[in-house]
């Protein structure tokens, strides 16, 4: 669940940019147990369903169901520029 207060939200706007700057076709965005929840196509026409913090906009949750083929290591985080066969750059909030 996200807790952040309705006041730092940012628009849901913002956050359907940042995913179709990234290829992914927004079908809905929600708000669930204080998080958004996104479903949606990414890139490869596989269908997904993700959970973002509303003021920061980070991800908390990402399920995708690969049906039309596709690899998890693409969902990875990583710096720019950093190749795929580079280990993931991962972080965590404390309290995770």
């Amino acid at each position: 669940d996200c807790i952040d207060p309705v006041t730092d939200w940012q628009p849901r706007e913002v956050l359907r940019q940042q995913l179709e700057q990234h290829g992914w076709e927004v079908q809905r965005i929600k708000v669930d147990d204080g998080c958004y929840e996104v479903r949606g196509l990414d890139r490869n026409r596989n269908s997904f369903k993700a959970k973002y913090a509303p003021a920061s906009l980070r991800i908390r949750k990402l399920e995708i169901k690969f049906d039309q083929g596709g690899d998890a290591a693409d969902y990875l985080d990583r710096k720019p520029g950093q190749k795929r066969n580079d280990p993931p750059v991962t972080t965590k909030q404390s309290g995770e």
